[in-house]
């Protein structure tokens, strides 16, 4: 299928690369022109994705129509609070694509939905995927054997997106639970927040051992709370995502915790990353979904704490560690 990728960060550009290896006829479209200029004279996504050539012959662009023109299948890659006005533009006129597959991973902001959903008020429901796991841009780009899964309501968006992505070394599975493969890929960097605070104040394998397997208990609490399925959980986009984002030297996540853990505030962190660590907008989100349907999120709460409230992390853990005892259970 003729594609377009939406959005020129690291991750659009990585799936853009990944399907030019593949022969498939694909634009990369990024909203300033001045950045396609840059990528253009450099072959170089210099800011995003340093070191990784781009071919002479995929198509860069910030002409919309022109990208989309005779599209089949829409890739959205750009941060969770743009995926709706995306979406809407792309419901607005011209010719429905066969396949949107939304990339981002969060919530809508105001109303904590997931974002195929807040895709399909715009675009028909049937033709929207999800595309989500363990798989870091600069990984991806270099070919790095990757495994993901490709999710939706309707069967034939799932497969549809699998067989434009597949290939040698990216391996992509279908899941009909596209709410708990959303969520899961949401919940999970806030406890990559938490992992990299641990990690700044310099805890050690114990803490980071204990932090995953209780932070994977309670957003599987979270999840299944607003409809998933528990088992997708422990899947690439549940266990195999949480791991990545939390042990990884690529993500934004966890250096976002670890900056805190030494003393910086949320908005000098995020003026000084080129990129968006999603979990510092999605943790308020989780906080507030876990009240609403009384699920017990003890990590998540913390780390809205330490982010908003300017708890010490310290004392988070301190107070985290104190919690009465009980049997441990999911």
């Amino acid at each position: 299928m003729k594609s377009v990728v939406l959005g020129g960060g690291s991750w659009g550009t990585a799936l853009a690369l990944l399907l030019h290896r593949k022969g498939v006829p694909v634009t990369l479209w990024t909203r300033r022109e001045e950045r396609v200029r840059e990528i253009r004279e450099r072959r170089e996504n210099t800011p995003y994705l340093p070191g990784v050539p781009i071919p002479e012959d995929l198509p860069i662009t910030s002409d919309w129509d022109e990208s989309l023109s005779g599209a089949e299948a829409v890739v959205i890659a750009v941060p969770s609070r743009a995926v709706g006005g995306i979406a809407e533009r792309l419901g607005g006129g011209g010719r429905p694509a066969r396949l949107y597959l939304v990339t981002s991973k969060g919530f809508d902001r105001e109303g904590g939905r997931i974002l195929s959903a807040v895709a399909a008020e715009h675009l028909p429901r049937k033709t929207v995927a999800v595309l989500a796991g363990p798989s870091h841009a600069e990984e991806v780009a270099r070919r790095i054997p990757t495994t993901v899964v490709a999710a939706a309501p309707e069967s034939g968006a799932a497969r549809a997106a699998q067989e434009l992505f597949q290939e040698e070394r990216f391996r992509v599975y279908t899941n009909d639970d596209w709410i708990g493969v959303e969520t899961a890929v949401a919940l999970k960097n806030v406890i990559a927040l938490a992992a990299g605070i641990c990690d700044g104040l310099g805890f050690g394998d114990n803490t980071k051992g204990a932090l995953l397997t209780r932070g994977l208990a309670e957003i599987t609490r979270l999840g299944v709370a607003l409809g998933a399925r528990r088992e997708t959980f422990a899947g690439l986009a549940g266990m195999g995502d949480l791991i990545t984002t939390s042990i990884s030297r690529h993500s934004r996540n966890r250096r976002f915790g670890e900056e805190i853990a030494r003393g910086k505030k949320v908005e000098e962190i995020e003026r000084e990353m080129v990129m968006v660590a999603e979990g510092v907008s999605t943790t308020p989100i989780a906080a507030r979904l876990a009240r609403d349907h009384g699920v017990e999120t003890p990590i998540t709460a913390e780390t809205e704490r330490v982010l908003f409230d300017g708890k010490d992390p310290i004392e988070a853990i301190e107070d985290l560690m104190a919690r009465d005892p009980k049997a441990e259970n999911w």
